[in-house]
């Protein structure tokens, strides 16, 4: 009996397929609904934007539109303090770091090819030192920042020209963590 019920449930199984198939082929084109201009939301939409002055939203350190993206602070000729067009920048980035305690940061102290090696490694290591003091003068952890010395090692710029001394005297902040 068993092989009977089996040919039967095929069979009854077939016929419903069947039945389901020409259904559909029988049933007559849904009409196309008329052309609705598009409607305006109620409300607007509130998008995700990327805020340039929140200092504490990582995703301004790439930010060409942020002060967060810039990174150099450049110096006059032997002399290791920040000037005033550059307190605005070391501010972001002290804000950034306090909102961020896991974030750290390495202040890479730099001079021109002028002087002997020992004195534009203490001259870089001075530089970052001040942008360091200014920072934690904000509130920023030391924990969060190291200052590390290049002097005359890492030149971006190897001519012997004024312009290309003035690029040379700086203080790169590198982020370690954010």
């Amino acid at each position: 009996m068993k092989p009977v019920l089996r040919i039967f449930y095929i069979l009854v199984l077939a016929g419903l397929l069947s039945a389901c198939a020409s259904q559909t082929r029988d049933l007559p084109p849904e009409p196309q609904p008329e052309a609705q201009p598009p409607q305006q939301p109620s409300d607007p939409v509130e998008v995700d934007r990327l805020d340039p002055t929140n200092y504490t939203d990582s995703r301004n350190l790439p930010n060409p539109d942020s002060i967060l993206s810039q990174r150099e602070i450049y110096f006059e000729f032997d002399r290791a303090d920040v000037r005033p067009e550059y307190l605005p920048l070391v501010r972001a980035h002290a804000t950034y770091l306090k909102a961020n305690s896991t974030a750290r940061m390495e202040l890479e102290g730099h001079a021109d090819e002028r002087g002997s090696r020992e004195y534009n490694l203490g001259l870089g290591e001075r530089r970052g030192n001040s942008v360091s003091d200014l920072l934690a003068a904000e509130g920023v952890s030391s924990r969060q920042v190291e200052v590390v010395s290049y002097g005359e090692e890492r030149p971006v710029c190897r001519q012997s020209s004024e312009t290309c001394w003035e690029r040379n005297r700086r203080v790169e902040i590198v982020y370690t963590a954010r």
